[in-house]
């Protein structure tokens, strides 16, 4: 095992996931000399360290003498790539094995993606439902008579409702160390330590999921979908860290969530809407990452070049949504999927932002991001970059859902019922433009239907004004893209 510099700033990753990762890889260590296993450990500040995983692997096997290089098929295409180039560097056959954490084999993935031009993740659900016998009460009688609870899980969260804390897990002495390692390496790096509290072995991400099968579970259907002042977390798991870098299985989460639902713990719109997201959605995305790289991350379908804004890094913007995600995001590399999907990669989407540099900052900034699950999710469902082959249209929105979905607009310097003039919500003149200027590209998209024929109807002067204030919008934003070095600093 090596902690090597290149896995840490090939996109400068947010403090917490570089303590995340290493922490866990430092305790998975001591618990296998435990077992009595020899581990071979190289740490970040080893003056003998190359810093790269190639050379590291090479200097191991000029070290340890091997017959063979045994490695399991990874996360990212670039690492891949090197793995795949291990072979002539260090003269030993490499066998890449499946990584079997996952429910689907990229082997069954491709089979049933075939010839398919789009790749619907509900038709692959269902296979994996039927396959894994999960929420199934026969090979086609899905648990309730429906493969879907979704339209159950759409409600703001009412005033009402306090959402428990998640458990969190102070830092031992092992990921003390790394973070005072960390904030000594990468002090320019995105976010803060201060509030670290991830699970960093095996039994406290266990210990996370049973604290969510237990006290967030229940009210996880209903509000799902759910933004607030002031409420980071609401009812989500927080495990994806967890499963993505291995502490945690993915089975082991859904089986936990149907025994649940079979005890009566937990209301079955809950439990579907969380299976549904890791073996549906989950599985899904690393399917289409491993079927459709490298050609899938150079797609621009809606040919959009505007620079990644500074407020995206800073949080220092009026709209009172965005800049919630923002510091919010800084302060636990964590955002839940709609703060991901319909604040920021929709503002992303109807303001044009290349999608390299969105792409780039979601890798950055959360502490589960690993490109196989991110690029998917980021390039084809929210910037539908990838011209439909995730998502069957753009999901872009005004400020009217977000406004229907949080409690963000209550107290915005933006009024979200005006779409024009100095008060006017961005989302709204920024959507109708971003509809006006693709309106040709969409127009044989059914689902856009809706949204060309108001286009269509549309007073013509309300438009071009909206439009006018969405361009002043967009080249103030762009002029404002690029940080000076001294604003550097604000990132920390």
């Amino acid at each position: 095992m090596a902690e090597v510099r290149a896995e840490c700033t090939y996109v400068k990753h947010h403090k917490q996931k570089i303590v995340l990762v290493l922490s866990a890889m430092r305790h998975f260590a001591e618990r296998l000399r435990a077992r009595g296993v020899r581990v071979e450990y190289t740490r970040l500040d080893d003056p003998a360290n190359t810093h790269t995983l190639a050379s590291e692997v090479a200097r191991a096997a000029a070290r340890l003498r091997p017959e063979r290089i045994v490695c399991t098929h990874p996360g990212e295409w670039r690492v891949l790539q090197d793995m795949e180039g291990w072979a002539a560097v260090t003269g030993l056959p490499v066998e890449i094995r499946e990584d079997t954490r996952f429910l689907c084999s990229l082997k069954r993935f491709r089979i049933w993606a075939g010839d398919r031009k789009a790749l619907r993740m509900e038709f692959f659900y269902r296979e994996m439902r039927r396959e894994t016998g999960l929420l199934m009460e026969a090979p086609d009688q899905p648990t309730g008579g429906q493969w879907n609870f979704d339209h159950d899980n759409r409600k703001a969260l009412d005033p009402a409702v306090r959402p428990p804390s998640p458990r969190a897990f102070a830092p031992d002495a092992t990921t003390r160390e790394v973070m005072a390692l960390v904030e000594r390496e990468f002090p320019d790096h995105f976010g803060t330590l201060d509030a670290f509290a991830w699970p960093v072995t095996a039994e406290e991400a266990r210990a996370a999921l049973d604290d969510f099968i237990a006290h967030r579970l229940p009210r996880f259907g209903d509000f799902q979908d759910a933004m607030a002042e002031g409420e980071t977390t609401l009812f989500h798991a927080l495990i994806s860290a967890a499963m993505n870098c291995g502490l945690l299985l993915a089975r082991e989460a859904c089986d936990a969530a149907a025994q649940a639902f079979r005890e009566g713990d937990a209301p079955l719109n809950a439990v579907e809407g969380f299976i549904r997201q890791i073996l549906g959605w989950r599985e899904y995305v690393r399917g289409v990452y491993w079927t459709r790289m490298p050609e899938y991350r150079a797609t621009n379908a809606l040919e959009a070049t505007r620079k990644l804004p500074w407020f995206w890094w800073s949080g220092e913007t009026d709209m009172a949504c965005l800049a919630a995600v923002v510091r919010q995001t800084r302060d636990l590399a964590y955002a839940h999927h709609i703060q991901r999907l319909m604040v920021m990669g929709n503002f992303a989407l109807i303001a044009g932002i290349n999608p390299d540099e969105v792409n780039d900052w979601f890798m950055v900034v959360y502490a589960d991001a690993y490109e196989w699950v991110e690029l998917p999710n980021t390039h084809g469902m929210a910037l539908h970059a990838d011209g439909g082959v995730m998502g069957s249209k753009p999901y872009a929105a005004s400020g009217a859902y977000i406004n229907r979905m949080s409690d963000h607009c209550r107290g915005c310097a933006y009024d979200v019922k005006q779409s024009t003039g100095p008060k006017a919500c961005p989302f709204n003149y920024l959507y109708w433009d971003f509809v006006a200027r693709n309106a040709e590209r969409m127009a044989r998209n059914p689902r856009m239907a809706m949204p060309l024929r108001t286009l269509m109807r549309m007073d013509l002067k309300k438009l071009q004004a909206m439009r006018a204030e969405a361009r002043a919008f967009l080249d103030a934003m762009e002029r404002d893209a690029v940080p000076a070095p001294e604003r550097q600093l604000a990132l920390v």
